[in-house]
């Protein structure tokens, strides 16, 4: 059985946050229920590491709740966060402090192809 959870948002954008919520929220129960759990934020996805994009999308509008609650939700829960290399070129380098790591196009493909990593993408 695989011992680590790897979501990769790439898809997943701030046009669409009605869609936000689900891979923050299932990261931070992955990792509730002692799982290894990493968010891969790469291509669109990546504007979410930015805090004054996070910090202003409610992933819905009679919520409270933004995406950097979730993020933050999920960072508590010991989810490790991670940005691809290229999304610092579009975004720019001022990310959220939550940001543990950024790493190259290559990193998702050898955790993706790890036999003890299941990967979701959103």
């Amino acid at each position: 059985m695989a011992k680590k959870l790897l979501i990769i948002l790439v898809n997943s954008n701030p046009d669409n946050p009605e869609a936000l919520g689900a891979p923050f929220f299932q990261a931070t129960v992955a990792a509730a229920m002692d799982y290894e759990v990493e968010i891969l934020m790469t291509g669109r996805a990546g504007e979410l590491a930015k805090k004054e994009v996070a910090n202003r999308i409610h992933i819905h509008d009679s919520s409270s709740h933004t995406v950097y609650d979730f993020i933050r939700d999920a960072v508590d829960a010991g989810v490790v966060l991670k940005v691809c290399t290229p999304t610092i070129d579009i975004w720019g380098d001022e990310l959220i402090p939550e940001i543990k790591e950024t790493v190259g196009g290559g990193y998702a493909i050898t955790e993706a192809m790890n036999d003890n990593t299941v990967t979701f993408t959103y």
